[in-house]
């Protein structure tokens, strides 16, 4: 019951549609489960009909940096430095990175204010819940910024543009993390309680 209006429960009821009506696809079908995001692609092609006008995005970061080749770059230097890394690369369960890359590149395009597919392909970002199967402690959080800060600087930004990426990976490295560090003399692996 509500306080203020004790006649009304304040639980949530849930939104009844008449039947045959619904509110959009369900995430699920936006991309069959298993399905690669660039399966039969042509190499750099987000789509079969890819016509992405970059004019449309004029204003943004997403353009200012360089658009859809920037966020490419960043994302496959990214990876690539992952992929080098055998300790850290354990933690990407796919043995093949491109999908990942995929990801990475779509969902920063849309975050800076470019095309919208990572949305449109992946519902929305959900950044935390996409995360919470890793481990994320500090020093998963600046190996992951290690790898990233090679990217960024891979691509040769002006200072502020450069000082910009920076700054919302590093924010959202942070807000990612989601296990303690090892308490010192506990066996790797183990967290004391």
């Amino acid at each position: 019951m509500n306080a203020n209006h004790p006649e009304q429960d304040s639980t949530p009821k849930p939104v009844l549609l008449p039947a045959g009506q619904s509110l959009g696809k369900p995430v699920a079908q936006l991309r069959p489960v298993g399905a690669s995001l660039s399966a039969s692609l042509p190499e750099g092609r987000l789509t079969p009909n890819d016509d992405h006008d970059p004019s449309q995005y004029e204003g943004t970061f997403y353009a200012q940096v360089g658009g859809r080749e920037t966020f490419r770059k960043l994302a496959e230097k990214f990876y690539e430095s992952v992929g080098e890394d055998a300790e850290f690369r354990a933690m990407y369960p796919e043995t093949d990175l491109r999908p990942a890359t995929m990801r990475l590149q779509l969902f920063l395009e849309q975050y800076w204010g470019g095309p919208t597919t990572y949305s449109e392909r992946r519902g929305h970002p959900r950044l935390r819940m996409r995360h919470v199967p890793y481990t994320i402690n500090s020093h998963n959080r600046d190996v992951w910024l290690h790898h990233m800060r090679i990217a960024v600087d891979s691509l040769q930004l002006p200072p502020l543009q450069a000082d910009t990426l920076w700054d919302y990976f590093d924010r959202a490295a942070h807000s990612l993390m989601n296990a303690p560090d090892e308490a010192p003399g506990c066996p790797a692996g183990t967290q004391s309680t």
